[in-house]
């Protein structure tokens, strides 16, 4: 009740050892070090999804101090390695029909804020980390509200009465805790994009199917009764056979990572837990604040991208696979793009952004067109699909803004049912892969064969290392799935 009360971290036992999260004293102190040597290689064009680090004496690059680094190791063995053993373990009884959902949030920023404000009523959100526990003290303060407060996310998950978590940090952050969550026993919502490569997003998958966990996707435009009944339309062949798809020409990330200043660190930030998977680095207060080099993010591409191409996804039936080529339209509008599924339909990504047409797509058949937007569609000819929802099913997603309420509910319900939500982890993972495949072919600019079952590059080596990535010691995926 104390920590409650006054907001700090509560500590775990000193014999376990000392949490991943370090004090200020000591993020200054790697921060001081890192920045006697820090450089960054620009041309990342030749050393794709990589991060090229300054050598010392010794000929190595900077890692935490060799003792830190098994002590922050040998917590996260101690806090999550009972859940290998026992890969289905549930925190508590199995949760019936009138028990509250008691949920967590891992990482406070924007869009955390407006799913915390939307939370179905019968979840209660009980605790919430932020690596800056500045940010998540403000969370609280607005709302008047009374959560245990961690800075760690793995102090979170061994809260054992927390059924499920939403995340909703940065990209690059996202797959840590969610793998961390499914160790713990604990249920997932994961805001798009799932995930910042594609290996990534395999190993996210294995992961949820091997520790039994519900991960719904904030891909909300699954759960929305217009986009449904226009993408199993769509699916049924009610447009006849489909000559092509055109979607939105997202933007990319910048090629070329900024050289961030250094700035001194803000007291209360966890700045290791912060990079993530990425290498250390010096803090940056404009880092911090908007990361947009393609080290970190996927650009509008995976952002909007998430929304659109996983419509099309949807309405074309390729939940559990993807495009089979995907290649640049030196034709169309600079950075344009199209790709083809084995089923011979073609999607151009060509149509301007900046228009409702940002979360879906033209679909041109046979019978007719079908203009498919955030809850709604057109047709032309007009009333080509008869039967439309009740009134109320629409209207109800325009009372929020951003609306995700009834997303959520769905993951509450299949916490429940321990079905599977709508935008389950494969079908985020492989929406987000499109995206990535995108970003990719603009990248190298040039015609590229995809396999999405092996989800490898067919007879291109350079292309195949865009897939993965160098992640730092101590936040590596998963060895044993």
């Amino acid at each position: 009740m104390d920590c409650i009360q006054t907001r700090k971290t509560p500590i775990a036992d000193a014999e376990i050892g000392h949490r991943a999260a370090r004090s200020d004293e000591d993020n200054a102190a790697v921060a001081a070090q890192v920045a006697l040597g820090y450089a960054r290689e620009s041309n990342l064009h030749a050393t794709p999804w990589t991060a090229a680090w300054p050598t010392g004496s010794a000929g190595k690059g900077y890692e935490l101090p060799k003792e830190e680094r098994k002590q922050m190791e040998r917590r996260r063995f101690l806090t999550l390695g009972a859940a290998v053993a026992a890969p289905y373990i549930v925190r508590r009884d199995a949760l019936g029909a009138n028990d509250r959902i008691r949920v967590g949030v891992i990482g406070v920023g924007n869009r955390s804020g407006l799913l915390i404000d939307q939370l179905p009523p019968e979840a209660d959100l009980v605790a919430v980390a932020d690596c800056y526990l500045k940010r998540a003290e403000e969370a609280a303060a607005k709302r008047k509200a009374k959560w245990r407060i961690y800075q760690s996310h793995l102090e979170l998950l061994e809260q054992k009465d927390i059924d499920g978590v939403i995340i909703g940090t940065k990209e690059f952050q996202r797959v840590t805790p969610i793998i961390d969550a499914c160790k713990a026993g604990k249920d997932i919502y994961a805001e798009k994009p799932l995930t910042l490569y594609i290996a990534e997003g395999r190993a996210l998958v294995r992961t949820v199917n091997k520790y039994g966990r519900v991960l719904q996707v904030g891909s909300q435009q699954r759960s929305m009764a217009m986009n449904q009944v226009a993408c199993e339309f769509i699916r049924k062949g009610g447009l006849g056979k489909l000559a092509f798809v055109q979607g939105v020409n997202y933007a990319g990330p910048r090629l070329v990572v900024p050289k961030y200043s250094g700035d001194p660190m803000p007291s209360g930030l966890n700045w290791d837990l912060w990079l993530n998977q990425l290498p250390m680095r010096p803090y940056s207060a404009q880092l911090h604040k908007s990361p947009i080099g393609r080290e970190f993010v996927g650009g509008e591409m995976t952002n909007w991208g998430a929304h659109g191409l996983d419509q099309i996804q949807c309405a074309l039936g390729m939940d559990e696979t993807g495009p089979v080529e995907l290649w640049p339209q030196p034709e169309g509008p600079e950075g344009s793009i199209a790709f083809r599924y084995g089923n011979g339909v073609t999607v151009r990504l060509e149509m301007p952004p900046g228009n409702d047409l940002v979360g879906g797509a033209i679909f041109v058949g046979s019978k007719g067109v079908l203009r498919l937007v955030r809850n709604d569609f057109k047709t032309d000819p007009p009333n080509l699909i008869k039967e439309l929802p009740p009134v109320e099913e629409v209207e109800k997603w325009n009372r929020a803004q951003w609306q995700a309420q009834y997303h959520m509910q769905e993951w509450l319900d299949c916490m429940r049912t321990r079905k599977k939500p709508s935008a389950h982890v494969e079908i985020g993972h492989r929406s987000t892969t499109v995206c990535h495949l995108a970003n990719i072919t603009r990248q190298l600019g040039r015609r590229l064969k995809w396999d999405p079952e092996a989800e490898r590059f067919k007879d291109d080596a350079e292309a195949t290392t865009f897939t993965t990535r160098v992640r730092r010691k101590g936040f590596e995926l998963p060895a044993d799935i």
